[in-house]
């Protein structure tokens, strides 16, 4: 009798794990996979529909009815035949990436030594000084672009890719300086006091062991910067007017549709090549970013 009761409590003993393994799995697959497949799905199918575009005839763009237009039937390269060899795509790209680059280097510079000299000199009212400077972030290009086009005017620097260099920063720079400064908070300041006794110079200082250790907060900033340049459009739509000047974001809409008629495979091509660059950039470079997003918000 002893035995007969036994035997169901040991099956029951033996069942109670893979019931709790099979409630942990499932719980685990509404929680986390579940969720984080919609969001990848909802993330990457803009790239999926630019790459399906790009590579479909006209025929099969404009008839629904007897093609998928989620997939292609007969692919082409003559969207991007005609996008590289019949527009000026590849001067477009090379403006934008001379843009993007120059800006990106100027805010870099500007930002170091602003975020240096808040969070590492102490003067009084540093803290207030930096709070002021995100707040410049804050302000919608929408407002600034019309007295930015009247001090671009009266520097003759209209429709040149100069002019953006030279406007970029003014949103690039408060963000990347908040965000250095975050990151500057991270380094230890024994290791610059101990360089302040030995007679080193804050200049020495900041490109011998704070610049240094920073870098990771660094390419961080680099990244959002050229970023932000490369997919500018306000500024670069109000300030280029000549074709040949103009970058990837203006060009794609402005030369690539002629009246009412778009022409949906060039544009998409463009898009999808356009967005190629700053794709590559934040896959080689998305543990710095992230990294230096840490120090700048945990203290």
């Amino acid at each position: 009798m002893t035995d007969t009761v036994a035997q169901p409590a040991v099956a029951d003993a033996k069942a109670a794990p893979d019931t709790m393994a099979w409630d942990s799995g499932l719980r685990r697959l509404m929680m986390i996979y579940l969720p984080l497949g919609c969001f990848v799905l909802i993330l990457l199918f803009p790239f999926y529909w630019m790459a399906i575009t790009s590579f479909k005839p006209n025929a099969e763009l404009l008839n629904f009815k007897d093609h998928n237009p989620f997939w292609i039937t007969s692919p082409t390269l003559a969207h991007i035949k005609h996008l590289l060899f019949d527009t000026a795509y590849p001067r477009w790209l090379w403006t934008t990436m001379l843009v993007a680059i120059g800006s990106t280097t100027l805010s870099l510079i500007a930002s170091t030594l602003a975020a240096y000299a808040i969070e590492r000199l102490r003067f009084r009212g540093s803290p207030y000084v930096g709070l002021g400077i995100y707040l410049a972030y804050l302000v919608p290009p929408s407002i600034l672009f019309i007295p930015l086009a009247t001090v671009v005017v009266q520097f003759g620097l209209f429709d040149s890719p100069m002019a953006l260099i030279l406007v970029y920063p003014t949103f690039l720079v408060p963000f990347c300086t908040w965000l250095l400064i975050g990151y500057f908070k991270s380094i230890p300041y024994e290791l610059e006091e101990c360089a302040l006794v030995d007679g080193a110079t804050r200049l020495q200082i900041l490109r011998r062991i704070t610049l240094p250790l920073a870098v990771p907060g660094l390419i961080s900033a680099g990244i959002f910067s050229f970023t932000l340049s490369w997919n500018e459009f306000i500024y670069a739509l109000a300030f280029i007017q000549s074709g040949a000047n103009k970058t990837v974001p203006v060009a794609i809409l402005t030369e690539l549709v002629t009246g009412d008629v778009y022409q949906w495979g060039a544009l998409m091509a463009g898009s999808l090549l356009g967005s190629l660059p700053v794709a590559i950039f934040y896959s080689l470079f998305v543990d710095y970013y992230v990294s230096s997003l840490t120090g700048a918000v945990k203290e």
